[in-house]
């Protein structure tokens, strides 16, 4: 049975009703004013429109229609600020329109690298996450895991023979760019670390990934200035859906809002287009797998399932944090019928080695936990050719290690409890169904 948090998704995928917006005998035709700045639109549609039909409906709302997913029945437009009221209640978004809300870019600074200037030092034994997963399994490079993040660094000793280059895309506009130029880690050495977790080489030195062997493709969704639009992540499950990848990695959350938000007509077209995007990547036979966020935030709760999308899409397998200890981390977010699993993202000193353009580095998060599951599915993938996502879910689940409420959470220790953990063992909202595990066969 679906929990009743993502159920709530469902509901409103299925019951949105959309109504085109074109000029009737009673209604005169617009006027569009040309000359005026322009936005791009995360726009939906009935799931049935032709691409032709959608155009026109985007070009009587004053729009132009830039980019079109026929599958999904969603769009990206480019239009003025009074696009979404001509086009419809409910229809329209625009990111730009709520980026001067608070926002928290990433700031981990990209440095050339060179391979040979690399250490070649063995680094392993610092891995204590990959101890606590059940050590790395055997991938395969008929699997690919399409890291939705900010870029990988193609020349990084541990990922090039990984690096899946013809898979590789941009999607940081809402339309595909498969140019190198366009996939590559810029601004962020975020994307880079967590395709090492996935998919760093076994060879002795360095570090290792979950799943060496797997290769990995870079479809970059977060920009130079560390910003993540829905339309971007859009495209980047489609991107991985139609390139036929057994898994996605999202270790990000669209940040156009704060950390805290209610649901709109606006951010209800968000949760439209990601909830029926993740659908179609699954149906496809994708597992989608992503960070549950660092805001220590209840996602059940309606803010909480705002602020951490892609997460809590109902075709999503959320993955919350814990540290070296086995226990949920301060910063990590949970919430009882949306965290699927937990995995290593670590805490305070602990943190989580990995490749970082230029060599190696530490970073704790949600977003490295997500990783150690699209690695352990990887690891699934490769031992169970054809697999589907659904498959590959029950069996991570299956083999996860079953991490029980503690008996009070307080990780400050000043006696007032954090967080109040719901369920039982085998499933609770701090780890879902518990602590992930790297077995195959």
């Amino acid at each position: 049975m679906r929990a009743f948090g993502r159920s709530l998704v469902a509901v409103a995928c299925a019951t949105l009703v959309i109504t085109p917006a074109r000029a009737t005998a009673a209604e005169p035709e617009r006027t569009c004013h040309d000359g005026g700045p322009t936005v791009p639109y995360l726009v939906v549609f009935d799931g049935d429109t032709p691409r032709a039909a959608a155009r026109d409906q985007v070009r009587d709302a004053c729009g132009e229609l830039t980019g079109y997913y026929p599958q999904i029945g969603v769009g990206v437009a480019d239009a003025d600020t009074g696009f979404a009221p001509r086009l419809g209640a409910g229809r329209a978004y625009s990111a730009l329109n709520e980026r001067r809300a608070a926002q928290r870019p990433m700031r981990h600074a990209v440095g050339a690298t060179v391979p040979a200037e690399v250490s070649s030092a063995d680094r392993s034994a610092e891995q204590w996450n990959l101890t606590t997963v059940g050590g790395p399994g055997a991938g395969s490079p008929e699997v690919v895991v399409g890291v939705l993040d900010s870029g990988i660094d193609p020349d990084h000793p541990d990922l090039a023979a990984a690096l899946d280059r013809d898979d590789s895309a941009s999607c940081v506009g809402g339309i595909a760019d498969p140019a190198e130029d366009a996939w590559r880690a810029t601004t962020s050495g975020h994307g880079t670390h967590v395709a090492g977790i996935i998919a760093a080489a076994d060879d002795g030195r360095g570090t290792t990934g979950v799943a060496p062997g797997t290769r990995v493709a870079s479809v970059k969704v977060v920009d130079d200035r560390g910003i993540v639009t829905p339309e971007a992540v859009v495209c980047g499950l489609m991107w991985a859906a139609e390139h036929r990848m057994a898994v996605t990695n999202s270790s990000v959350a669209i940040n156009t809002w704060g950390a805290f938000c209610t649901w709109s007509p606006g951010r209800e077209v968000v949760r439209e287009a990601i909830g029926r995007a993740a659908a179609y990547s699954a149906a496809r036979g994708t597992l989608n797998v992503a960070a549950a966020t660092n805001e220590a935030t209840d996602l059940s709760r309606p803010a909480g399932a705002c602020a951490a999308l892609p997460a809590t899409a109902r075709d999503v397998l959320a993955v919350s944090a814990v540290g070296r200890d086995g226990a949920k981390t301060r910063y990590s977010s949970y919430g009882l019928g949306m965290v699927d699993l937990t995995a290593p993202g670590g805490d305070g000193d602990d943190c989580v080695l990995s490749t970082v353009p230029g060599g190696y580095g530490k970073l704790c998060g949600t977003s490295m936990a997500a990783p150690h599951v699209a690695g352990a599915a990887a690891v699934l993938a490769a031992a169970r050719p054809g697999a589907t996502s659904a498959d590959l879910k029950q069996a991570l689940e299956e083999r996860a290690r079953p991490v029980p409420c503690p008996a009070e959470y307080d990780p400050a220790g000043d006696g007032r409890p954090a967080a109040v953990c719901a369920g039982y063992t085998r499933y609770n909202s701090f780890y879902g169904h518990g602590l992930v595990q790297t077995g195959a066969g």
